[in-house]
């Protein structure tokens, strides 16, 4: 608001500029007067001045509303991103997000301020403007504008051509930026089977969609710029041409002839910067809506409006699966298939089964990462859909396959679920972890960087580090969801039996191929299709026909050819 109300007061004073300009030169045609002459320069200088401190103070307003606009925008944004689920993740790419996040946010922030400075300025130089020409000549005033009108239609002819040509700009900066992103967080995979040439080859070939894009944008802009700046300028061939005249018939002073120069040239700059304006309004319109596309996604799994809390000491960690069904969006095949079980406060349940049997699908409902329907899954004996979310999800800490580390150090990886973590407790869970030796043999041990994605470390260490970020976390409940693949099979038994003993158990949920491990478990399903196909001890479904015993057969033979 003070930058609109600035710029309506320099265009005020600009527009009395002229006037009294005018008033001058008419004086010193009747009399020439060296001490009022100078006065009234010493005025002009003054109030120059004082309309180039008020255009500074209108300009650092509305920028710094823009930059504001982007400060918000960008919070919005990633707070929106944090609370949509995986799937959105799963369908769209990082690369687009991060362009949409940077290079959208930046289109809109100029959009807030350059392009909203430039229309607000160019409305008041107007309304101020054309008023006074028409009061000191009417003919002339509308000669000397009557390009204007083609200004406009020029203007909206290219509007359409240069939001589309900024769309597919946008697209290709947000392909390029993927592509870059996923380079560079597969820099060893490329390097192991030698395709740094492919690479480079899909990598020129998007650069050169971005380039084709960009020059196709400027093609179209500096082609429209120099037209309406010649248009602006017509205006002021066409009032030397008739003001001339009107001077030597005696039907305008010169110092009004002078004023109306001024004010013409008043409105070139605004005019012929209406193309910049224009293409900056292109750019924040299209980014407008891409940015939009992200924050009109509402999250499918949010907490219900009237959800029951379960405080963290209140948990005892009984899990209860009945008739759970569910089928991912797009597909007619469910990934789960009336799966009911128990799970008791403290038990350790094993499940094994062939790969694409469903296993990694039912930990991922059990902490509501899939929008799972009502009446099917239970905690304490309350419906998890029915729970808070934050509640539900501090009960459970889960393990992923993925063992995602952070670019930060190993401590800080570890007491992620707790940043104010004690080095004591830090320690205690990656020794439960069994890492805890591998880190003390590192150079700066728990302050080492784990690199991105923790590239720093082997497999095994990975997981077992973020085994030992959940362990952290003291959840009643634990998901390992085949975390301990990287593992030898005696170091996950040893874990396994770290997680089993001791008075403080968890209700461990442990999906594994490493049957030995697995064996010791209180309980086994054994998942095919996305069924439980058998269930028991390892006792039990060793000494029944099934696939548990093709399973751990297959186990056993492997283990003798290793």
């Amino acid at each position: 608001m003070v930058g609109v109300v600035t710029l309506l007061l320099v265009n005020a004073s600009g527009t009395y500029l002229p006037l009294l300009i005018s008033r001058i030169i008419d004086n010193l045609q009747a009399s020439f007067e060296l001490g009022p002459l100078l006065i009234q320069v010493g005025f002009i200088a003054l109030l120059a001045s004082l309309m180039w401190i008020m255009r500074m103070g209108s300009r650092i307003a509305l920028f710094g509303v823009g930059r504001q606009v982007e400060f918000d925008l960008k919070q919005h944004l990633f707070e929106h991103l944090l609370r949509l689920e995986p799937s959105y993740f799963a369908t769209h790419t990082t690369g687009d997000l991060i362009s949409r996040a940077t290079s959208d946010v930046d289109n809109i922030r100029r959009l807030v301020g350059f392009a909203v400075l430039s229309f607000v300025n160019t409305f008041f130089a107007y309304i101020f403007t054309l008023p006074v020409m028409f009061s000191i000549n009417l003919g002339l005033s509308l000669a000397a504008i009557a390009v204007y009108p083609f200004i406009m239609l020029l203007v909206r002819g290219f509007s359409e051509r240069l939001r589309s040509e900024q769309l597919a700009v946008q697209d290709a900066l947000s392909k390029l930026s993927d592509l870059i992103q996923e380079d560079m967080s597969g820099i060893a995979l490329i390097k192991i089977y030698a395709q740094e040439e492919n690479e480079q080859r899909e990598f020129t070939h998007l650069n050169q969609a971005l380039l084709n894009a960009n020059l196709k944008l400027s093609k179209t802009r500096n082609t429209l710029f120099p037209i309406l700046g010649g248009l602006a300028s017509l205006s002021l061939l066409v009032l030397l041409w008739f003001g001339s005249r009107a001077i030597a018939s005696g039907s305008i002073s010169v110092g009004d002839f002078v004023a109306l120069i001024l004010y013409v040239e008043r409105l070139i700059f605004p005019t012929a910067l209406l193309g910049f304006t224009i293409t900056a309004y292109q750019r924040g319109e299209v980014s407008i809506d891409r940015i939009e596309s992200i924050l009109t996604v509402e999250p499918v799994i949010q907490t219900a409006p009237n959800a029951i809390a379960l405080p963290l000491s209140a948990v005892k960690g009984k899990i209860q699966a009945r008739h759970l069904t569910f089928a991912y969006p797009g597909r007619a095949q469910p990934a789960l298939k009336d799966i009911s079980f128990e799970a008791e406060p403290g038990q350790t349940i094993a499940i094994v089964g062939p790969v694409g049997s469903g296993k990694s699908t039912l930990a991922n409902a059990l902490p509501r990462l899939l929008n799972i329907q009502p009446g099917q899954l239970f905690l304490d004996g309350q419906d998890i859909t029915q729970l808070s979310l934050a509640d539900l999800r501090g009960a459970i800490a889960y393990v992923p396959q993925d063992s995602f580390l952070f670019s930060t150090t190993l401590k800080n990886n570890i007491r992620y679920s707790d940043p104010l973590a004690e080095q004591t407790e830090v320690e205690y869970a990656a020794k439960q972890a069994q890492v805890h030796d591998e880190i003390l043999n590192f150079p700066q041990t728990y302050e080492t960087l784990a690199g991105e994605r923790g590239i720093k470390l082997s497999g095994g260490q990975r997981q077992r580090t973020a085994l030992a970020r959940a362990l952290v976390a003291d959840a009643p409940i634990l998901i390992l969801d085949d975390a301990l693949a990287s593992v030898d099979n005696q170091t996950a038994t040893e874990i396994l039996n770290n997680l089993t003993e001791g008075t403080q158990r968890k209700t461990v949920l442990f999906i594994s191929h490493q049957l030995s491990a697995a064996a010791i478990a209180d309980s086994i399903l054994v998942m095919d299709q996305g069924e439980i196909v058998q269930s028991g001890t390892h006792e039990d479904l060793i000494g029944q026909d099934g696939l548990y015993q093709t399973l751990w057969r297959q186990y056993q033979l492997k283990k003798e050819l290793v």
